[in-house]
């Protein structure tokens, strides 16, 4: 039984996650930034059907004194953390404003960092046996870029060099870092494409479909279960597209 904290919980793929870890037996703490209700509705749903327990909580991870205040308040000891927050910016880069800009780096990246940062105190507390672990949930557009998505890919990218150079720094401790990359997953985000759109899209991928939170999810969870020899690598899920 892992103690698992999943940021972007309320809807999604941190939605699918979260029920792969419970299923598992798994201890949770879920995060979301708005829609802290519907959160605690589900936290209570799994605590319920899995019999483990699951906290919700509202908490803006773009903000570092947010962060720390959380685990100050509800983080005390910690296996796995999984960085699936995330929000995107549909539009040309000449008319983004800083503001936005910056959102998005501070959502997507720098929220990595502040959620990492104190994770890894508690995993270096824990046994030779189970020293912890990171894993992000990262994007395609962060390896080959996308147009009208210039903020959301840079993001994306600097998670994936984030994630290599962690990676890096705690092998030698035995806490592996690595990410899922995901290419298109029928998720609210996407909602952003209508089904025209959609169809299009889905015939450019060999698979041809998008793939569903669950299987999302069930990639978490396997590469959870991997060897800590196994890290710093960027995972694609992308049905072959990329």
């Amino acid at each position: 039984m892992k103690t698992v904290l999943i940021t972007g919980a309320a809807h999604g793929i941190g939605r699918s996650v979260a029920e792969a870890f419970a299923a598992e037996h798994d201890n949770l703490h879920l995060i979301c930034h708005t829609a802290l209700d519907e959160l605690e509705d589900y936290a209570e749903r799994l605590s319920f059907r899995y019999q483990v327990q699951c906290t919700a909580d509202a908490v803006d991870v773009s903000d570092p004194d947010a962060v720390e205040q959380y685990y100050i308040d509800r983080i005390h000891s910690l296996d796995l953390l999984i960085n699936n927050a995330g929000i995107s910016y549909i539009g040309l880069l000449q008319d983004m404003t800083p503001a936005e800009w910056n959102n998005v780096i501070a959502t997507n990246l720098s929220s990595v960092f502040y959620m990492s940062k104190h994770a890894i105190p508690l995993f270096l507390k824990n046994s030779a046996g189970n020293p912890g672990a990171v894993i992000n949930v990262t994007s395609v557009w962060g390896q080959i870029g996308a147009s009208n998505e210039a903020a959301y890919s840079a993001s994306k990218g600097g998670v994936d060099s984030l994630t290599k150079a962690l990676a890096k720094e705690l092998s030698p401790n035995g806490i592996p870092v690595n990410a899922i990359s995901c290419g298109c997953i029928d998720t609210r985000m996407n909602n952003c494409f209508d089904e025209l759109e959609k169809e299009e899209l889905a015939g450019e991928i060999p698979a041809g479909r998008f793939a569903s939170p669950d299987e999302v999810a069930s990639a978490v969870l396997k590469l959870s279960q991997m060897p800590p020899y196994m890290t710093g690598q960027i995972i694609r899920f992308d049905g072959g597209w990329v």
